[in-house]
This record gives C-alpha cells, sequence and structure tokens, in this order.
C-alpha cells in the first residue's frame, strides 16, 4: 500500500445506515465442506430474512469467484487471499447497513478467525453447517469429490486439503435429521436473539 492513499471519511455513518433500515448490520459466516449445504442453507436465511423485512446481501462462493476472485486458484495460499478479499468486501457490506451472508469453505481457523477481527466481534457470527464427510461425498452436488478422488482436482478440502473445523461456533447447525427450513430457522432464530 502506498503512503498517498488516506481514507475519505463519508458524512452518512454506519450507525445511521443500520438506523434507516431497523436493523443491526451484522456479518453470517456460513463455514463447512463442499456439499455441506452452506450455499443452500445461507439462500434459506436469506428468504427468510427478506420475508421479515430484513436487509441482506448473500455472498457466494462461486459466484464470487466468477468475478472478483476469478484469478485466484485453489491452492492454500489462493484460499487465504480468497478469506481476505471476502472479508474486506463484507466489511464494507456491514458498514452499509446490511446483513451479509458469506457461504465459502474458509477452511483454516486462522482466516476465519482474521475476518472476525476484520469486521469485529460485535458484528460477526461464525456458522458452521456441520455435515458429515460421508454425507458431504455422497451428495457431491457437483460431481467434485469424484474427480477430487479420481486424482482430477488437487488440493480438495477434506480430502487432499484440511478443513479446521470450528471449535466453538457462534452457531452449530448439524444438517443431519434437520430440514434445510429447520437449517434456516434455526440460523434466524440465533441471529435475532444475537441482534436484539
Amino acid at each position: 500500500m502506498t503512503d498517498n492513499i488516506v481514507w475519505h471519511n463519508t458524512t452518512i455513518t454506519s450507525q445511521q445506515r443500520q438506523e434507516q433500515k431497523g436493523q443491526r448490520s451484522t456479518v453470517l459466516w456460513f463455514t463447512g465442506l463442499s456439499g455441506s449445504g452452506k450455499s443452500t442453507v445461507a439462500n434459506a436465511v436469506e428468504s427468510l430474512l427478506f420475508q421479515k423485512g430484513y436487509h441482506s446481501y448473500l455472498l457466494d462462493g462461486d459466484n464470487v469467484r466468477h468475478g472478483l476472485n476469478g484469478d485466484l486458484g485453489f491452492d492454500d495460499s489462493a484460499r487465504v487471499e480468497n478469506i481476505r478479499r471476502i472479508s474486506e468486501v463484507a466489511k464494507l457490506f456491514v458498514d452499509s447497513g446490511l446483513i451479509v451472508l458469506t457461504a465459502f469453505i474458509s477452511p483454516f481457523v486462522a482466516d476465519r478467525a482474521q475476518a472476525r477481527e476484520l469486521i469485529g466481534d460485535a458484528n460477526f457470527l461464525e456458522v458452521y453447517i456441520d455435515t458429515p464427510l460421508d454425507v458431504c461425498e455422497a451428495r457431491d452436488p457437483k460431481g467434485l469429490y469424484k474427480k477430487a478422488r479420481a486424482g482430477e482436482i488437487k488440493h480438495f478440502t477434506g480430502i487432499d486439503s484440511a478443513y479446521e473445523a470450528p471449535v466453538a461456533p457462534d452457531i452449530h447447525v448439524k444438517t443431519d435429521g434437520l430440514s434445510i427450513e429447520q437449517c434456516a430457522e434455526l440460523v434466524v432464530s440465533e441471529l435475532e436473539r444475537f441482534t436484539s
């Protein structure tokens, strides 16, 4: 970063934006293995928030890699940069007064901790979509586990790249035995408790 960049303060504050929307801006940081249901549950949560009149935006891992992070691969260093960029974008959305949902594998504890530190503990909820590897692999909605097992994909989380599960997530969603709707209701209930 150059010394010639100075932060430009805006007239409207984050607090004013939140008051205008009648909500407390928060990041719901969904993490879990590929195929765990992160995007599906996050989408259901956003639909429920929309029905309830909240202002939100969903940042999905695959969607963001079509544009902003399209230049990144999937090795460990690229994954770290992927999450760093998303953390910065989520922080901007929080400043705008929105509830931000991020659905990314985000496999490393240190990266999720860095996101929390950047965004602020008062605006951050880690949502662990806890689905056993064998269930994720059986679902395999994109056929990625099959390719990873065949050696066609390298650095695949859960196969030849580590996934560091949250030790104490703010919201722990064990998807086995719960419908998508039940998972979404659980997350929204915890969000409302956190922001009340």
